[in-house]
C-alpha cells in the first residue's frame, strides 16, 4: 500500500514535467506557420494603405519588423498531503499555467535606405529575370516600366506626362504571347571587372526566336518591329534609359518603388466627392488594349468580409477582392518589387521563440 500512495504521489509532478519538456517541440509547427502568415499580411497592408495615401498625396511610410520575440512560460504547482497516519488515500493537486509575451522591433525606413530602396529606379538586371523566372511579363512591365525606347506607359498624374501609346500595350501583349510559346529568353551577362555593388553593370540581353508557326510569326515579326529591331535580329542587348536606342540595343526606362505604388494609386476608382473637392486627381484613364486598372482596388464605407488585402483611411475601406486573380498576381508581383529594391545589408527579421519551463 505505501509503494502504492507514493506512485500516485509522483504522477501529478511527472505529468508537469512531461508539459514542460514538450511545449517547445508541440508549438513550433505552429508558431512559424501563424507568425509567417501574420508578417505576410502586415506587409500587404502597409503597401496597400501606402498605395491610397499616395492616391490623396499623403506622405507614405515603411516600417520593417526586424526581430520578432516571443517567448512562453511555464509555471506548474503540486501540492500533496495526508490528514492522518492512518489515512489510505492522499490528497493534493497540480496546476500548469502558460504565458505567452510576444514582443515586436520596428524600424522605420529613412535616410539613405529610404532613398536607395524606393526613390533609385530598378535596374533591368534586377526585373527581366523575373520574367525568366515564369512571371507575366506583361504585368511586370505594366507595373515597373514607363517607356521602351519612344514607347510610353501610363504615367501617374496623368496630363501629357502621363499620357500613355497604345502602341505598348500592344507590344506587352505579344511579348507575353512570345514567353507562353517559349520563344522568348533574356540572358545576363557579369561584366568581370565590375564590383558586386555596381548593379549595372549586368549587361542584359533579350532574345526573340523564330519560328515556323503561322499564328506567332506575324506576333515575332510585330515584336521586333516595335523593339526598333531588324527583322533578321534575334537578340538585342537592354539598356536603362528613356528616348531613341542605338543599333542593337533597347532602352528600357524602369519605375522607381514609388511610382510604381503612384501608378497603382492613381487607377484607383475613388468617390467622385473626393475628386470635385481637390482632395484628390482623377482617375486615371486607360488606352488601348487595357481597359482594366492594374489592380482593382474597391473602396467601401463598410468593412469587407473574405478579401485579399484591405487597409483603412480618412474612415473608407479600401480592398482587393479575393476571387480576383489578375489584381492579387500584381499585387503579389509588387509586394516581390519591394522586396528587391530593398538594399540595407542589416539583419533579415529574426523570429526568436524561447520557451523556458
Amino acid at each position: 500500500m505505501n509503494r502504492t500512495i507514493r506512485f500516485l504521489l509522483l504522477l501529478p509532478g511527472l505529468s508537469v514535467l512531461q508539459g514542460c519538456y514538450e511545449i517547445g517541440p508541440t508549438r513550433l509547427d505552429r508558431d512559424q506557420s501563424d507568425y509567417s502568415r501574420a508578417l505576410t499580411s502586415s506587409a500587404k497592408q502597409q503597401t496597400l494603405l501606402n498605395v491610397v495615401r499616395l492616391r490623396y498625396a499623403d506622405t507614405p511610410g515603411f516600417l520593417d519588423t526586424t526581430q520578432l520575440i516571443s517567448g512562453y512560460q511555464l509555471q506548474r504547482n503540486i501540492s500533496v498531503g495526508i490528514g492522518n497516519y492512518s489515512a489510505t488515500r492522499p490528497y493534493g493537486g497540480a496546476g500548469m499555467q502558460v504565458q505567452e509575451s510576444p514582443t515586436f522591433t520596428f524600424q522605420p525606413v529613412t535616410g539613405d535606405a529610404y532613398a536607395q530602396s524606393f526613390l533609385r529606379p530598378l535596374p533591368p538586371g534586377n526585373l527581366l529575370p523575373l520574367a525568366m523566372g515564369g512571371l507575366p511579363i506583361d504585368v511586370l512591365f505594366r507595373l515597373a516600366v514607363q517607356s521602351i525606347n519612344l514607347i510610353n506607359n501610363t504615367g501617374s498624374l496623368g496630363g501629357d506626362v502621363g499620357r500613355a501609346s497604345p502602341a505598348f500595350f500592344d507590344l506587352i501583349y505579344d511579348l507575353r504571347l512570345l514567353q507562353l510559346a517559349g520563344l522568348l529568353g533574356i540572358q545576363l551577362e557579369r561584366n568581370p571587372a565590375a564590383t558586386d555593388k555596381d548593379v549595372l553593370a549586368d549587361r542584359v540581353f533579350l532574345s526573340i526566336a523564330s519560328t515556323d508557326n503561322p499564328d506567332l510569326t506575324k506576333v515575332v515579326h510585330d515584336t521586333r518591329r516595335l523593339l526598333g529591331m531588324a527583322q533578321d535580329d534575334e537578340r538585342v542587348e537592354v539598356v536603362y534609359g528613356g528616348g531613341r536606342p542605338r543599333r542593337g540595343q533597347i532602352q528600357l526606362l524602369t519605375r522607381t518603388v514609388l511610382g510604381v505604388l503612384g501608378q497603382i494609386a492613381y487607377q484607383i476608382d475613388v468617390p467622385e466627392e473626393d475628386i470635385t473637392s481637390g482632395r484628390t486627381r482623377p482617375t486615371i484613364k486607360m488606352v488601348g488594349r487595357v481597359r482594366r486598372p492594374i489592380v482593382v482596388v474597391h473602396v467601401t464605407k463598410e468593412r469587407p468580409e473574405a478579401v485579399f488585402s484591405w487597409t483603412s483611411y480618412n474612415h473608407k475601406f479600401y480592398w482587393i477582392a479575393d476571387d480576383d486573380f489578375d489584381s492579387k498576381l500584381a499585387f503579389t508581383m509588387l509586394q516581390i518589387l519591394l522586396e528587391l529594391s530593398k538594399t540595407s545589408k542589416g539583419p533579415n527579421t529574426i523570429v526568436t521563440i524561447p520557451a523556458n519551463g
